[in-house]
Parts: C-alpha cells; sequence; structure tokens
C-alpha cells in the first residue's frame, strides 16, 4: 500500500484527524453510526483528540434517513472546511438523491490529496465523477452489478471492503465498523483496534480480502459444498450462460445427480434456479441503471428482448417495461388508516415508499416458495 492518511501514523498528542461525512439524501443511519462509533470509542479510550468529524450536507439543510429520521448536519460543503478524510455515506435510491454539486465537492477534495471513503452506496458518488476510476472497489451484492456495468473503469470486488491508494469503499450492513478499525489500526496501532473491539463486544476485525457472502450461499457452502459450487458458478455467468451438463462435470457429479441436489435442497430445477438468478440480476439492471430493456436482456442472458419480457413477466409479475416506469414514476402508497392522524406520513411509511425503487423491495414475497427448502437445510447443517 502506498504511504497515504490511511497508513500514515500518528503520534498520541498531534493533530487529529479531520473527518468528514457527506450526508446524501436517504441515507442509511446504521453505516453512519458503524462509520462514527470506532472514531469515538478511539478518542475515549485514549483520552485523547485523535479525530473529530463533522457531518456535512448539500446544502446544510437537514437531511432525510433511509427509514424517515432527520438528522441536522454541522455545516454546509460551501463552507470550506478543511479535511483529511472524507467519507460519503449513502442509501437507498441512490442513483436520484445526490446531485452534480456533491460530485463536483468531492473531485475538489481530491485534488488536495484527501482520502475519500464510501459506505453503503456511497461508492456510486465517487464513481459518478470518475474518482474511483483504476480503483479496486467494493460494494453491497445487491447493487455490485449494476455499479460495475454502469461504471466499468471501476475495478469492482467481492470483497467486504477495499484499502486502496487513498480511496476506502466497503459493502454495507455493520461493514464500515470493520473498514474504520482496520484503518485505525493502521494509523495508531492493532493495541488500540483491539481495545475498541473489546468495547464493542465484537471478537475480531474481518480483514479486507474477506469477501462477503449472500445468505443462501453460506448455508449451502457448510452443508451442501457441491451446491455451493454450482451456485457460485452461476452467479459468475449470467451473460453467457452455462449448460447444466457442464455445470454438473464441473463439480464432478452427473446432471441427474445435480438435479436431485437442488430438487432436494432448494425445491426447484437447477434451470429454474439459474432463470431467477438471471432475472434478479435483470431487475437489479432495470432499476439501478439506465440500461435499456434489450441491453438489460443480453447482459442476463437471453437470446431476444420477447423472449427476456416474457420470462420476467412469468415470474416477476410485471413487464421489464412496467418494471421500469415504475422506478421513474413511483407511486404514491395509501396511508394505513384513515382520519387526521393517519394522514401525517410515519416515518416507517416513508422509508416503505422509499424502499419501493429498491431492487429487494418484495423479494421474501418473490422467493417464498423457496424458503421451506431453505430452512430444511439450514436445519440439516
Amino acid at each position: 500500500m502506498q504511504e497515504n492518511v490511511v497508513s500514515q501514523p500518528h503520534l498520541i498528542g498531534s493533530q487529529p484527524y479531520r473527518v468528514g461525512f457527506l450526508l446524501i439524501d436517504n441515507f442509511t443511519l446504521a453505516a453512519l453510526a458503524s462509520t462514527i462509533e470506532p472514531l469515538r470509542m478511539a478518542n475515549q479510550l485514549t483520552s485523547t483528540e485523535l479525530y473529530t468529524w463533522q457531518l456535512l450536507s448539500r446544502d446544510g439543510e437537514t437531511v432525510k434517513a433511509s427509514d424517515g429520521l432527520t438528522i441536522s448536519p454541522d455545516g454546509s460543503i460551501a463552507d470550506k472546511k478543511v479535511f483529511d478524510i472524507v467519507i460519503v455515506v449513502g442509501g437507498v435510491d441512490i442513483t436520484r438523491s445526490y446531485t452534480s454539486r456533491e460530485v463536483s465537492w468531492l473531485q475538489q477534495q481530491a485534488q488536495k490529496k484527501v482520502l475519500l471513503g464510501a459506505v453503503c452506496t456511497g461508492a456510486y458518488v465517487l464513481a459518478s465523477g470518475g474518482l474511483l476510476d483504476g480503483y479496486h472497489c467494493s460494494a453491497h451484492w445487491e447493487c455490485l452489478a449494476s455499479l460495475q456495468e454502469r461504471f466499468p473503469r471501476v475495478n469492482c470486488t467481492n470483497q467486504l471492503y477495499t484499502l486502496d491508494r487513498d480511496r476506502m469503499t466497503c459493502t454495507g450492513g455493520n461493514v464500515p465498523m470493520d473498514m474504520m478499525l482496520s484503518m485505525i489500526a493502521r494509523q495508531h496501532g492493532k493495541a488500540l483496534t483491539n481495545a475498541i473491539c473489546d468495547m464493542f463486544v465484537c471478537d475480531r476485525v474481518r480483514p479486507d480480502n474477506e469477501l462477503q457472502r449472500t445468505p443462501l450461499r453460506r448455508l449451502l457452502t457448510s452443508a451442501q459444498p457441491k451446491l455451493a459450487e454450482v451456485t457460485e458458478l452461476m452467479e459468475a455467468n449470467i451473460e453467457e450462460p452455462i449448460e447444466l451438463e457442464e455445470l454438473a462435470s464441473f463439480v464432478g457429479i452427473s446432471r441427474r445427480q445435480l438435479e436431485r441436489l437442488f430438487l432436494r435442497h432448494l425445491n426447484c430445477t437447477p434451470s429454474r434456479y439459474y432463470l431467477k438468478l438471471r432475472l434478479d440480476r435483470a431487475r437489479q439492471l432495470l432499476k439501478q441503471t439506465t440500461c435499456s430493456i434489450i441491453e438489460v436482456a443480453s447482459m442476463c442472458g437471453f437470446v431476444s428482448a420477447p423472449h427476456f419480457s416474457r420470462c420476467y413477466r412469468k415470474y416477476i409479475g410485471i413487464s421489464p417495461k412496467e418494471e421500469r416506469a415504475e422506478v421513474w414514476s413511483l407511486k404514491q402508497l395509501e396511508p394505513p388508516g384513515s382520519g387526521e392522524v393517519a394522514s401525517i406520513p410515519t416515518s416507517s411509511y416513508i422509508a416503505l415508499q422509499l424502499a419501493q425503487r429498491e431492487p429487494s423491495c418484495g423479494a421474501v414475497n418473490f422467493m417464498s416458495a423457496s424458503v421451506p427448502a431453505v430452512q430444511r437445510l439450514a436445519a440439516s447443517g
């Protein structure tokens, strides 16, 4: 790793690292908290201000999080404050939640050699300004494909988080804490990081090269490794699907054995499972990119747009055209109940309405047929 603010050690008592958190509309509170808390605890345990931080928004006004709650920032990007580290905190509906003003400001920070980071979907904002071109970048598995398609110069990886020179990015969930702890270890030593872990009842800091797993793959890896290998091959070959005989031969079993494994543990045929993976990827691309329906069909291994549309409608319930239209003209949800009190939108109502644009919205209902089989697999493992 090249010398930069990530790895340069600071002496206790020297000037603190100045960290700015750029809050994007609809950001996730969990990502923000997971990023700030390690810094707070580092200061607490050393009784020294090793880090200072400020929350920023586009205009200094309050910012609404993805759960409907609002945060009052410390200032705006126009305040000309000086930072050593700037971290973009993204959330849901990221492609419509930032403007050229944030991107331009981040480009200015890059010119000043500020370390730029991103948590949750914040990588979209950095990438849109060309600030991740030629860098390795981690992103949540749900948006990894669409990010790579939209920004081909970015080297997207399936790692939990990535520290690459003067950039650091991570997937989601509680991974920002691992990324920040790794940064603190580089800057102030592992003894401090271990003490922070003790305070947070965290048994270890996951390394940056650890791969993220989808929930299903986690079960398969321990209970049915051959099935896990096949599903991983399927996920890696969406644009040009592999024939079932070839998939079976890769893991040293026959096609009939492969079909029995899928029916027993996933309650569906390999062909249907593969189709579902391709349709899931298509749904992500329809919701998270501006690729045409024909382009999406090709990216997901369908021979033609009409064939893609038929499969999409059959398994998801609406056509790709209707899916795309819903994204760009989101229908208002009817607030529950009636009367004066019910007419006031609640935070949960606002969050659910916003979530309609996410690929995972309604996914549990869509996958409900395979839930019993997955539960049986977990029990047998």
